[in-house]
């Protein structure tokens, strides 16, 4: 069975996830097992669990590889990607697809969380 994984984003890329102008999800870390989606917790100031985003496909490649393949639909600038992934050989990125936005955000504690994750923690 497919597991979800609960990850940190910052309003304006959720902002940006949601409106459908970010399309991937980048990480310096991928989950190790399948996943089918992402719960997104959005971080200060909202600081709670707000959707739920479709895994398409995880992307590993090189990060300038990684870069021309998603550009178009990143939701980022070149800068920040480059800062993101600085001295990093390989880049992750989670293809997103449908977006369900809660209609009653969640606190994490719903999920038995007691603080957000760094990177990403397996529901």
């Amino acid at each position: 069975m497919k597991k979800k994984i609960l990850i940190s984003i910052n309003p304006e890329h959720v902002d940006n996830i949601i409106k459908g102008i970010k399309k991937y999800e980048y990480r310096k870390i991928a989950a190790k097992q399948d996943i089918s989606s992402i719960i997104i917790y959005e971080t200060t100031p909202v600081k709670r669990v707000v959707a739920e985003a479709e895994i398409i496909d995880v992307l590993e490649f090189p990060p300038e590889e990684l870069w021309e393949i998603t550009k178009y639909e990143s939701g980022i600038n070149k800068k920040f990607f480059d800062k993101y992934f600085k001295d990093r050989k390989v880049a992750y990125a989670y293809k997103l697809g449908e977006i369900k936005v809660y209609d009653e955000p969640k606190l994490l504690i719903d999920y038995g969380i007691k603080a957000a994750p760094q990177s990403f923690i397996y529901l």
